[in-house]
């Protein structure tokens, strides 16, 4: 058994028709996808447990936000120090460290006694949840080379991580309701050890004789820029978009990018080379997968509220409701993946799942108080899957695609940042934007039970309104971004177990 090195200067992989390694490179594809799986349904499996964690430690309805926010900070905020890390040390390296840290921090939160420890687990996974997407997403980039596996491969794993957060939902309804929701969290420990183990027999071990460079100033700029900015963000949601504490921290935010953009021109070694994302083919990636994740926050949260309050379903028939949307994303991906990219290139497909995905918002925002699932529902949601599954997957090949293996981390790591800080925008927007409609319906009116109830479906409607506009301004901004053709190769590196 041989070592291969994963740095620049390393042997040229073998094309995909010769690799005796083949088969191994779809199994690195499984323990990829098992990690992946693992992060993005974390943000969500915790939502459904929070009012059983909340019985259980006893804390306030104002300190629930922060079992959410704890996470998404941490994960946001250095989520492109993770992805640089990966590049600088090794991505089979970042990617074991980030494992058994994410499942160590899942233990801890598991187990947690008190609010403040279950805080700083959601906080310790989102560190190493940092660590871990962006070299699960740089592994793949350089392990599937070849134009039709690499097709393949990006439409599973978009699949994966399009449909991830409403497996969360079903999963956490699952086992909130049927174990204890201590296991929203113990349950990584399983999803953790399947990946640990693939690693471990698969994936070669990193060696370089160069010495890793880190941009410090950059680091820490970009670091406070995106917690500022998903910190801002959340406090819209509480405090609103006029008060002091919303305004400073996004305006902070938004010095310190100013501030990162300007460092990153003059570093000898950028932390984000700006190569990176003035590529047009990544930049327009980069844009669908913000504004998409801002849109979709409506269809979970709202439609989750809409489904238990106006249907009585329990949380595991809201995580079963939600599968057709899950069928529609997987069918999405691999259709537009391995079909239509290798075709039309991914302008075509992120104009056309944006503005899918907006027809199926505007199916949803139909709901009446007295609407039922299969009529009302089902189709919005099964357009909505196709929608974006058509994007996700092509916008995930093309945020990686032709970028230098170099850089392959922090290019996949912004795809993840990118989706973060379009999720914060989504929750402090679309909530605001709910609280608006549903004072505004009760203005005037006798706040009887049937009223209420009114007007909150009327909030329900109103975002699902707001974020179809997001999707249709979306697809034609991303579409005048995106290059048109083909998406450029990518460069390969061996990164097999021999």
């Amino acid at each position: 058994m041989t070592q291969t090195d994963e740095k620049a200067g390393s042997r040229p992989s073998a094309p995909a028709s010769t690799d005796t390694h083949h088969a191994k490179r779809w199994l690195v594809l499984a323990v990829l996808g098992v990690a992946q799986l693992m992060v993005v349904l974390d943000a969500t499996i915790v939502n459904i447990a929070l009012p059983a964690a909340q019985r259980s430690l006893e804390f306030s309805d104002g300190d629930r936000q922060w079992v959410i926010t704890a996470y998404a900070l941490a994960f946001g905020s250095l989520l492109l120090l993770g992805g640089r890390l990966s590049d600088l040390f090794g991505r089979r390296r970042t990617f074991i460290v980030g494992l058994v840290g994410f499942a160590v921090a899942s233990a801890v939160g598991g187990a947690a006694v008190n609010f403040e420890m279950l805080v700083a687990a959601r906080a310790g996974q989102g560190v190493f949840g940092a660590l871990l997407a962006p070299a699960a997403l740089s592994l793949l980039s350089v392990t599937f080379t070849d134009p039709a596996e690499r097709a393949k491969a990006f439409g599973i794993f978009g699949g994966i991580a399009g449909a991830g957060g409403a497996i969360g939902l079903l999963l956490g309804g699952v086992l909130t309701e049927w174990v204890d929701w201590r296991w929203t969290l113990f349950v990584n420990l399983a999803f953790a050890a399947i990946a640990l183990l693939g690693a471990i027999a698969l994936l070669a071990p990193h060696t370089s004789d160069q010495r890793p460079k880190l941009d410090i100033p950059g680091t820490v700029t970009v670091s406070i820029a995106l917690f500022s900015i998903v910190f801002g963000f959340s406090k819209a949601e509480t405090a609103g978009w006029g008060s002091a504490t919303t305004i400073g921290w996004l305006s902070a935010g938004s010095v310190f990018l100013a501030a990162f953009v300007y460092l990153e021109t003059k570093a000898a070694h950028p932390l984000l080379p700006l190569r990176v994302v003035l590529d047009r083919f990544r930049a327009g990636s980069y844009l669908a997968i913000a504004l998409s994740g801002a849109a979709m926050f409506a269809v979970f949260l709202f439609l989750t509220f809409y489904m238990q309050n106006n249907l009585d379903y329990t949380p595991i028939v809201t995580g079963f409701a939600f599968l057709p949307m899950v069928g529609g994303i997987v069918v999405g991906s691999g259709l537009s993946s391995a079909v239509l990219l290798p075709r039309v290139g991914p302008r075509v497909l992120l104009f056309a799942g944006m503005l899918i995905a907006a027809v199926g918002m505007v199916l949803l925002a139909q709901l009446e108080i007295d609407s039922t699932y299969v009529p009302n529902i089902l189709p919005g949601l099964v357009v909505m899957g196709l929608g974006m599954g058509t994007l996700f997957a092509p916008a995930m090949q093309g945020a990686t695609s032709g970028v230098h293996h170099d850089d392959a981390g922090v290019a996949s790591a912004m795809v993840n940042t990118m989706q973060q800080v379009g999720g914060s925008i989504g929750t402090a927007l679309l909530s605001t934007i709910a609280v608006s409609a549903s004072t505004g319906y009760l203005e005037g009116k006798s706040p009887d039970p049937a009223t209420v109830a009114e007007a909150a479906v009327h909030s329900y409607t109103t975002t699902f309104w707001w974020a179809a506009a997001i999707l249709a301004v979306g697809a034609v901004i991303t579409g005048a971004v995106t290059a048109s053709g083909l998406l450029p190769e990518t460069e390969g590196e061996p990164a097999l177990m021999h």
